[in-house]
């Protein structure tokens, strides 16, 4: 049975849903609306223990997920949404010990999704031309423990980027079919590109340019999210759903195309 033990990241979740997310601290304490909860109290028990506050109110510790701290993230800017992140990190083939540039870094959720998957002997090298953005981003990361997995690189990616060879390379600019150039120079062969974009006038520049540059497999898509009510005799969706946050786009550089025009990816049921 696993406990918990100081200095961990803890989630206490109670009712409504209500979360908070912490490291354990031997002399700190929680305040909530629902009574305080001393670290103390909560370090040495077992994770996913039930844990009440001095007013008696039932809290549950548990370990945060990805998808928790991603939610919970300090933010500036919109940040792209853990459905998406997902996928991404599937498409881009993120693993430990990959080297992975995205651009740009904005409050930093996708170079903490990054990050956690490239594990302790990977990298990641988030390029953003905003030192604000740059300075939350590495709060960010700080705050969950992850900074020592990060370059940070305030730079316009118009003048190329500082790192090559890298396995994954991912966009989350509105002009990224301005920068295929610099793109290639950095992801080594037959590395894997992404980048996300909001409106389909942006998508189709972006193809347009990735045929220009030789990359192939290319693949557009959009993911939408629908939840259900938790009630066995009542079991439906949910009235309301996450629905569009973005159209995803990949490819991969090729050195030889041998068709007329970019080779296109399948869909995900193999269907060309």
């Amino acid at each position: 049975m696993k406990l918990t033990q100081a200095g961990e990241l803890a989630m206490l979740t109670g009712a409504g849903r209500k979360e908070f997310i912490f490291r354990l601290d031997p002399s700190a304490e929680l305040q909530t609306h629902q009574g305080v909860l001393r670290h103390s109290d909560l370090i040495g028990v077992p994770w996913g223990s039930g844990v009440e506050s001095h007013l008696g109110k039932r809290f549950f510790i548990l370990e945060p997920t990805l998808r928790d701290l991603l939610l919970h993230i300090r933010r500036q800017s919109q940040i792209v949404f853990p459905k998406d992140i997902g996928y991404i990190l599937l498409r881009l083939s993120v693993v430990e010990g990959m080297r992975v540039i995205e651009a740009g870094t904005g409050s930093g959720a996708m170079t903490t999704a990054l990050a956690w998957a490239v594990g302790k002997e990977g990298r990641v090298f988030s390029y953003d031309r905003r030192a604000d953005m740059i300075d939350l981003a590495r709060r960010n990361l700080v705050r969950v423990g992850l900074e020592g997995r990060v370059d940070f690189r305030q730079r316009d990616i118009e003048h190329g980027f500082e790192d090559s060879d890298v396995d994954s390379l991912f966009l989350d600019v509105p002009n990224p079919h301005d920068y295929l150039k610099q793109v290639r120079r950095a992801l080594r062969s037959g590395g894997a590109f992404g980048a996300i974009l909001p409106t389909t006038n942006q998508v189709s520049a972006l193809l347009r340019a990735l045929g220009d540059h030789d990359f192939g497999l290319l693949q557009v898509c959009e993911i939408s999210l629908r939840f259900y009510k938790r009630v066995p005799d009542r079991l439906r969706p949910e009235d309301r759903m996450v629905a569009h946050t973005g159209y995803l786009v990949f490819g991969r550089p090729i050195l030889d195309v041998a068709v007329d025009g970019p080779v296109e990816g399948g869909d995900e049921d193999g269907a060309g």
